[in-house]
Parts: structure tokens; sequence; C-alpha cells
């Protein structure tokens, strides 16, 4: 992987030349490219990708992920950086800019004070999540419809379906994640995860090792007993304890049985019918007198 600054975007100059670096940014670019392919994100002539930045190491790591593909010629997609500043009280208004300036990416910032309407609407003691996430989603769709885009790009990774996933089994009651596309409810708009199958672990390693200009949400981080830090901590100590946990739950997400489940709305099981013949054939006759005790254990 060359990195001679002619031949690659400023989003990669000063890389680390070590061998885990390279290893590191090779793996990311694979699993981006696979989730790409994988769920047909490119579709119709010219799209235009809204890519949205927090400030977040996640949202630079996407950033890097996309210019690195298209350097490659392995995305034929024109890219917009978006970040929207929802006016939390201290947050650095100037970073970004400046950075995506140095960069020489194109983009639009955003301001919109949606942090008042969060403090205002939300109880006591209740998460700004739910409602910062919602009007955050509502500006982020309107300006992808003002500067044309075809779709809205979102810097989640494998670990944060996770957590999703088993905070709608946990709390929720059913089985459901972020999916890695999906069309919005207007659907004038798609919704791209592209670091589906990329690991939060290394996002971190990625944007620190480039020594980003990383923005803490203290928003969200101020409150104690969030529902995903606790699910985090499962998949933590899960981890710790059963190394590459994660991953094999991961991959169950993509191996759905619907036969295996329980939802009548996805498998008929009224409809389910024995061959007769065959059924008459093959079974067994019992002699009921021979069951032993723990025959009758073993069926109750």
């Amino acid at each position: 992987m060359s990195d001679e600054l002619n031949d690659i975007h400023p989003l990669f100059h000063g890389a680390p030349q070590t061998t885990e670096f390279r290893k590191l940014r090779k793996r990311i670019v694979r699993y981006t490219r696979e989730a790409v392919d994988q769920y047909g994100m490119v579709q119709g002539r010219n799209p235009r990708w809204l890519v949205c930045l927090s400030g977040g190491k996640d949202s630079y790591t996407l950033l890097a992920m996309l210019y690195e593909l298209k350097w490659r010629g392995l995305l034929p997609v024109e890219l917009l950086a978006c970040n929207l500043d929802q006016g939390q009280p201290g947050f650095p208004a100037t970073v970004l800019p400046e950075f995506l300036e140095r960069m020489g990416v194109p983009h639009r910032i955003e301001y919109q004070d949606t942090y008042s309407i969060v403090m205002d609407k939300v109880p006591q003691g209740r998460t700004y999540c739910a409602l910062c996430s919602r009007l955050r989603r509502g500006n982020l769709y309107r300006i992808a419809r003002e500067e044309g885009c075809t779709a809205v790009v979102l810097g989640h990774h494998r670990d944060d379906m996770l957590e999703t996933f088993l905070m709608n089994l946990f709390h929720g009651g059913r089985l459901a994640t972020m999916p890695p596309k999906l069309v919005n409810e207007e659907g004038d708009l798609f919704v791209l995860r592209p670091l589906a199958h990329v690991a939060e672990q290394d996002c971190e390693r990625f944007a620190r090792a480039m020594d980003y200009p990383i923005i803490p949400c203290d928003l969200c981080g101020s409150q104690d007993g969030l529902q995903r830090q606790q699910v985090k901590q499962i998949l933590d100590g899960w981890e710790k304890n059963s190394p590459g946990r994660r991953q094999v739950m991961f991959r169950a997400l993509m191996n759905a049985r619907p036969s295996h489940l329980l939802d009548p709305k996805l498998w008929d099981f009224a409809g389910l019918a024995l061959n007769s013949r065959a059924a008459s054939e093959s079974a067994p006759v019992l002699d009921l007198s021979k069951r032993n005790v723990d025959d009758e254990v073993a069926d109750s």
C-alpha cells in the first residue's frame, strides 16, 4: 500500500509506517468494501452521498475509508461531508471545518440548536438519546435533499449493531438491529452504514494512530446508567472471558433462520404439513408398554 504524498488523499498523510498499522488499515478497507458490495450500497447513476461527521473516531474512520475506496477506483460516488452542530455548550465549532478545509474535503457545516429542544423536552432523569437522534436525523435528511444526495451515510460499526440488537432483545422484546442499508420512511433516501463489519476497537486504533482531532459527545456521555452503556459492559465481559465472542454473535446476525424462530409472520408454521404417504411409511410403531421411567422424565 503506497504512502507517497502524490498518490493518496491528504486524510492519510502522516500515516504510521508500521506493519501493525498497515495491517489495520488494510483490514478496515477490506471490511468496508465488503459491506458496500454485499449490501449493494452503490445504486443509480452518479450517486452522491452525505457523509455524516460527528467528530468522533467512528466518523473519521468512515470518511477515510470512503476516500481510500474512491482513490482505489472502487467507489464511484461523489462524497459530501456534513457536520450538524447541535448547539451543545462547549462544542468546538471550528475543529471540523478547519480539519475538512485542510484535508480538501467538500463539506457543509449546519448549525441547528437541537440541544435546547432536548433539554427542554426530556424530563429530569430520562435519557436524551431518542429525541436527540430523531432531531438530528430529520435535519440530516433535509440537508441531503437540499444537496441532491441519494444517501445519508453513518459511521455505525459492528459493535453498535450488536449493542442495538441486545437492547432490542432485553428491553424492546424484538429481534432487530441497525441494518447496513435501508430506505427512509419517505422513500427518497438510502441510509447506509459502510462500517457494518468493522470492530469499534479498530476504529479507535485507526483514528488515534492518524491523530485525528476527536470530539467527544458530552451530552450522551454525561448521563449515567444508559442502557447502551450497560449492554456494552455485558459484551466487554463476554469478550474478556471468551475472546472472539463479538464476532461470533455478529455472524449470527448474518445467519438468521426464520424456521427456527417463533415469528409466524416470517414463517408459515400453520401451513406446514407432512407428506402423508411418506409419514405413514416411515413412522415407527411404538410399544408403549416398554417405555421406562427415564423416557417419561426425558419427555416431560
